[in-house]
């Protein structure tokens, strides 16, 4: 990861994860933090989970996202515009009487950018890549506890 100017950084094709702060709204409402943050050809998008059920759509520079499940709480797979800076959105939720639509702003947080999901190793390979690490290292162990039981 390296940063390019000002708010935006470059990211490799991967998952990552990524710190986000949520504002606005009548504050009840949250969202998981860190999410899942996805970068596919150079631009990032990132896997919204809010804390209830009732949101059936998300707007971020007036273009609308549906949700990307059925059940559970609202989950959305939204761009990420910039980094370090608030990004508005609209949240539309229909716990209330009637649909309405809320306002917030989502910050992602730069600093906070890992890998995730095996990003670190090309192809995913990074759960397996520390699997096979342990197992050397514990065959290793076992050879020179084997040797030191055979000199006593």
């Amino acid at each position: 990861m390296e940063k390019e100017n000002g708010n935006s950084i470059l990211l490799e094709d991967g998952e990552y994860t990524v710190e986000i702060v949520l504002e606005g709204g009548s504050g009840r409402a949250q969202i998981a933090s860190p999410a899942e943050l996805t970068v596919e050809n150079g631009e990032a998008w990132a896997r919204i989970v809010w804390s209830s059920s009732s949101y059936d759509y998300m707007k971020v520079d007036e273009e609308m996202y549906l949700p990307v499940n059925e059940d559970g709480n609202s989950v959305f797979e939204i761009p990420v515009p910039a980094f370090d800076e608030p990004v508005a959105v609209i949240a539309d939720t229909t716990a209330m009487s009637r649909p309405h639509e809320v306002e917030y702003t989502l910050t992602f947080s730069s600093e906070s950018v890992s890998a995730g999901n095996g990003a670190a190793f090309p192809g995913g390979a990074g759960i397996w890549a520390a699997c096979a690490a342990v197992l050397i290292l514990a065959g290793a162990a076992a050879v020179c506890l084997g040797k030191r039981r055979k000199r006593i």
